[in-house]
């Protein structure tokens, strides 16, 4: 049996928050409140789920989408403006998300014949205008919700298709693996949501490992950091270096793993990590091979995994893809190579 996990995972770490209020910048004062309520809504939500037996499969749905307008509040479904087959609305900013949302649903549908975040066609519940300039977004294990942004350090985070894709995943993890959401357990789920975020994109870009840049949240930075990303899974650590939110912490080798107790023990710095595995990977087989090779794997994980246990697991199902020819037959010694190329 699956210990199903939820994790209030938003899309801009909390490190670079802190990084802003230094500089001045106050992008979300409302994190810590939402963190609080949201957690405490999980804790509930879990505690329901783990209490009641998984020996029958829920129904499967056909995982129609729901965009909310939370009217620059902090409530979530407060006024339904879009659902499934419905008119467009008159704010792109709904439609864009909804078109989004399709798009990371129909990619897990026609790579893997997975069905919504779940596998049962579960409804995708989106809500856009969270807060007063509130710049951050978030899967809280049954939802998405995007806040529209300063303006200046980050614009809307509903335009950006890698972020609905990333947040989106979190829940395929939570549904999956389970992944803990601390420590290195933490880190695979952040690299997990930043894997098909970026390979989401390469699809709707129609681009090829060689082509894509390989960036996380470029799409949402605003005129003050253009040019510049939150995460860069070929090369970890450059995202960005700024005055405002510093420079990018994520390493690209075991030797400088972050070992401290903030961001949940370096979930969003240590994922730099795998991420860079990934890219190794994808550009030796392409997107679509490791995508295949990473998802399969994801299915067989522990909520516990450390990175060298997901190695492991990594290397046991590129032998059986490759024996299968789902996979190049070179495919487990390029696995091998790369986890060792980042210390592993």
């Amino acid at each position: 049996m699956k210990n199903y996990h939820a994790c209030n995972c938003h899309i801009i770490p909390p490190f670079v928050v802190d990084e802003l209020k230094k500089s001045g910048v106050n992008i979300s004062t409302q994190t810590k409140t939402i963190s609080r309520e949201f957690r405490a809504r999980r804790a509930e939500q879990i505690s329901l789920r783990n209490s009641q037996p998984f020996l029958l499969a829920p129904p499967t749905k056909n995982s129609d989408r729901f965009v909310y307008d939370s009217k620059a509040t902090q409530h979530q479904r407060l006024l339904l403006v879009r659902k499934e087959g419905g008119v467009a609305s008159t704010d792109q900013v709904v439609n864009k998300v909804y078109e989004n949302a399709g798009a990371v649903r129909d990619y897990y549908k026609k790579a893997f014949n997975y069905l919504s975040v779940d596998n049962h066609g579960a409804d995708l519940i989106l809500n856009v205008h969270f807060g007063q300039e509130y710049a951050n977004a978030f899967w809280d294990g049954d939802q998405m919700t995007f806040g529209d942004g300063d303006g200046q350090v980050f614009i809307n985070l509903a335009n950006a298709l890698d972020v609905t894709a990333h947040e989106l995943t979190h829940g395929v993890v939570q549904y999956t693996a389970g992944l803990n959401y601390q420590g290195q357990s933490g880190a695979l789920n952040e690299h997990y949501a930043d894997v098909f975020g970026s390979v989401i994109k390469q699809v709707a870009k129609n681009q090829t490992a060689a082509t894509a840049d390989w960036l996380i949240g470029d799409e949402i930075m605003g005129p003050a950091l253009q040019g510049q990303a939150l995460r860069s899974m070929k090369a970890p650590g450059t995202a960005y270096n700024n005055s405002l939110m510093g420079k990018d912490p994520q390493p690209d080798h075991m030797n400088t793993i972050y070992k401290g107790s903030a961001d949940n023990g370096g979930v969003h710095i240590n994922s730099g990590i795998p991420n860079k595995v990934f890219f190794l990977v994808a550009t030796a087989i392409q997107t679509d091979k490791a995508a295949l090779l990473w998802f399969e794997t994801l299915k067989t994980l522990k909520p516990t995994t450390s990175f060298k246990s997901f190695k492991t697991a990594m290397l046991k199902l590129a032998k059986k893809l490759a024996k299968a020819g789902s996979v190049p037959a070179t495919t487990e010694a390029t696995v091998k190579q790369s986890f060792e190329a980042v210390g592993l």
